[in-house]
């Protein structure tokens, strides 16, 4: 089982990323959740609590996880710590800038290259 522990589903994804995620089984969608910036640590460090026990219970293979950075950071350390593979995903980023009258207008593709384990 592949689960995807980001806000963006797979639904959106390339072609190749969906290719390298299936070789770790069926690709499973769990949205990260918004953290509010007034959250205490303590209060983030118990939310990643519980959703580090919902991943669990897909028993995962890998797990994609890219979001708020406190969250991310106790997700990805509990699960380590259960031994399952965590990490994010790689992409090239060609930004092309077109400057217009009311300023510069910028469009950015992200082309996925490969899953880097944390």
């Amino acid at each position: 089982m592949f689960v995807n522990f980001t806000n963006h589903p797979k639904k959106n994804w390339t072609k190749e990323q969906i290719e390298a995620s299936k070789c770790y089984g069926e690709i499973v969608d769990v949205p990260f959740p918004g953290i509010s910036p007034e959250s205490t640590s303590e209060q983030v460090r118990q939310e990643a609590e519980v959703y580090a026990e919902k991943i669990m219970q897909y028993m995962p293979q890998f797990v994609l996880c890219q979001g708020e950075f406190c969250m991310a950071y106790h997700v990805i350390r509990i699960l380590k710590e259960k031994g399952i593979h965590v990490g994010a995903a790689c992409s090239d980023r060609k930004v092309t800038e077109i400057k217009t009258e009311s300023g510069t207008k910028k469009t950015v593709i992200f082309q996925f290259v490969q899953y880097r384990e944390y």
